[in-house]
């Protein structure tokens, strides 16, 4: 009996086979969930990474800034499965102007995107997910610490602090029904999303030193059983909180 025996889990965000979605995933199964995933733009190639986990999982094409496909989403997911127990938002994006250190010079329009995909999307898909949580159940989202203003990551950095602000409002108005939302905040990890952010080896040449148990770059295993904790019946009365899973150095500055 794994800990999320007989759960049902969304996961979004799956696009390669090292991302901390897919581990999460991964993971649900062998602990036990029946799992649905999302992707957007690339499904063919989600598709193919979904045929690697322990059983195939369905993918279900979800773009967090249509309002339809949104709409439409419990429809399409109800087609698998009869209620969702867990749902992990591992969505992020932000234009390259938005990071780099071009902060003082980025539009409005690419903030107004990094915005509506990193943050506003946590909202969005909480909302579209309400219908199929009858019983309750658990919102996990993937957060970057944001309480520093860290080299090159600019308006992402802006968007996670309003990401952490959006899960405390949800875990507020979600709480009535029964259902418990928290982010798991994760150290650098060489994902598809690290690699778009110019200037991410910075991270990679400081952070394991920093780390009072040190940091692997490539391990996306402990991010992962830290969503798949989250999402079992292991933190009862754990709401609006966020884990870091950073090897520690949120608690010891840089």
């Amino acid at each position: 009996m794994g800990i999320l025996e007989g759960k049902r889990i969304l996961v979004t965000g799956v696009l390669t086979d090292a991302s901390i979605a897919f581990s999460v995933a991964k993971l649900a199964q062998e602990e036990g969930a029946t799992v649905v995933l999302t992707g957007f733009g690339r499904l063919s190639l989600v598709e193919r990474i979904a045929k690697r986990l322990p059983e195939p999982a369905p993918v279900l094409e979800l773009d967090v800034q249509s309002n339809e496909q949104l709409d439409t989403l419990a429809a399409r997911v109800g087609e698998h499965v009869d209620g969702l127990d867990g749902v992990v938002h591992s969505i992020g994006f932000a234009p390259q102007t938005a990071l780099g250190g071009n902060f003082l010079n980025t539009t409005w329009e690419d903030v107004a995107t990094a915005l509506h995909v990193s943050t506003y999307s946590f909202k969005s898909l909480a909302v579209a997910c309400l219908p199929l949580m009858k019983e309750g159940g658990a919102v996990v989202g993937l957060d970057f610490d944001a309480t520093k203003a860290w080299p090159v990551y600019d308006w992402m950095g802006v968007a996670k602090a309003g990401l952490e602000s959006c899960s405390r409002y949800l875990a507020r108005d979600l709480g009535p029904h029964n259902i418990r939302v928290n982010l798991v905040a994760a150290g650098p990890l060489r994902t598809m999303a690290a690699k778009s952010i110019p200037g991410f080896k910075e991270f990679e040449d400081s952070w394991p030193a920093k780390a009072p148990l040190g940091w692997d770059l490539s391990d996306t295993i402990p991010a992962a059983k830290a969503c798949v904790a989250l999402m079992s019946d292991w933190f009862p009365a754990t709401t609006g909180d966020i884990v870091h899973v950073d090897g520690g150095v949120h608690a010891v500055g840089s």
